[in-house]
C-alpha cells in the first residue's frame, strides 16, 4: 500500500531547483508520480506528486529535510499528504449569489458528496446565515487588498487542512500565487459555455449577441481567467421572447447542478488533466 503526497515549491526563479528537490525526494525513497513546473514573471512554481512504500515512509524525517531544503533554496516548500480512507476537507468560497452554495450544502448534509465541508469564505457577509444554518464556520474576508486577503485565506486553509476548494459564484480573481498552491484542486462554475464569453456578465454578453444556446461550465481554475480545464458543461435553448432575467434564472439552476456534478466527479477520482484537457479515467 503506497503513501501519496503533494509537494509545492514556490519562490524566485533560480537554477537547479528541480534537480535539487527531485534528488532529495529520491534520497528519501520517493517515487515521483508526476511533476509540473512553471515560471511566471520570475516566479518559480512547481508541484510534485510523490509516493512511498509503507516501509520507506518516514514523515518526520521528510518534513525536517524539506524545511532545511526550503531555507537553502530560499523558497517556500509546502507538503500535503493524503491519508487513505480520510474524507477530503473542502472550503467553499462565495460572494452573494446563494443558489450554488445552498445546493452544495444540501448535498453535503444529505451525504451525496463524499467529502467534509470545513469552511465557507465570503468576500461579503451576505451568505453567512446560510452557512451557519448548516453549522459551518463562515470567514468574512474583505477583498480590498487582494494580497492581504489571500494571505489570510491561505493561512486559514492551512489551519483547517483544506484539501480542495469550490468557488460557488465567487466573484473575485485569484492570483497565480493562490492558484498554484491548489493546482487542479480549485473548481469554479462559470455562466457560459467556455471558451465563449469569459469574464463577468457572461449571460448579458450571450443575450446581446443573440445566442440560441446558452450554458454553464465547471472547470479547474488556472492562472488564466476562465481558461482552465473543463470538467462538466450543460446548456439550454433560448426560447422566443426570453428576457435577460429569464436567461439568468434558467442559467442559475444549471450552475448549481453542474457544479455539484463536477465536485462529485472530482471526488470519485475519475479525472485526469492531460495537456490542459480533463479526461474521465
Amino acid at each position: 500500500m503506497k503513501q501519496f503526497a503533494n509537494i509545492t515549491v514556490l519562490g524566485r526563479d533560480r537554477t537547479g531547483v528541480v534537480a535539487k528537490v527531485a534528488s532529495f525526494l529520491f534520497e528519501q525513497g520517493a517515487n515521483i508520480e508526476g511533476l509540473e513546473e512553471q515560471v511566471t514573471r520570475g516566479q518559480f512554481s512547481m508541484t510534485i506528486q510523490a509516493s512511498w512504500t509503507r516501509k520507506g515512509w518516514q514523515p518526520e524525517r521528510l518534513l525536517a529535510g524539506l524545511d532545511t531544503l526550503a531555507k537553502a533554496l530560499q523558497m517556500e516548500i509546502r507538503f500535503r499528504y493524503t491519508e487513505r480512507h480520510r474524507l477530503q476537507r473542502c472550503a467553499i468560497m462565495v460572494t452573494r449569489e446563494p443558489r450554488c452554495l445552498a445546493e452544495l450544502l444540501k448535498a453535503f448534509a444529505a451525504g451525496q458528496i463524499k467529502a467534509e465541508p470545513a469552511l465557507v469564505v465570503g468576500n461579503r457577509g451576505d451568505l453567512e446565515a446560510l452557512a451557519r444554518g448548516y453549522r459551518l464556520p463562515f470567514l468574512y474576508v474583505p477583498w480590498h487588498n487582494r494580497a492581504r486577503a489571500e494571505a489570510r485565506v491561505l493561512h486559514e486553509f492551512d489551519r483547517q487542512e483544506i484539501d480542495f476548494v469550490v468557488l460557488a459564484r465567487f466573484m473575485k480573481i485569484l492570483s497565480p500565487n493562490f492558484v498554484w498552491r491548489y493546482k487542479n484542486k480549485i473548481i469554479n462554475i462559470h455562466p457560459s459555455l467556455l471558451p465563449s464569453f469569459p469574464g463577468p456578465q457572461a449571460y448579458r454578453q450571450a443575450y446581446e449577441q443573440g445566442v440560441k444556446i446558452i450554458g454553464v461550465s465547471a472547470h479547474f481554475v488556472t492562472m488564466n481567467l476562465d481558461e482552465g480545464p473543463i470538467i462538466a458543461q450543460d446548456c439550454f435553448a433560448v426560447r422566443p421572447r426570453m428576457t435577460l432575467k429569464d436567461i439568468i434564472a434558467a442559467g442559475q439552476k444549471l450552475e448549481a447542478a453542474t457544479l455539484l456534478k463536477a465536485v462529485k466527479l472530482y471526488l470519485d477520482k475519475r479525472l485526469d488533466v492531460h495537456w490542459g484537457i480533463v479526461e474521465e479515467v
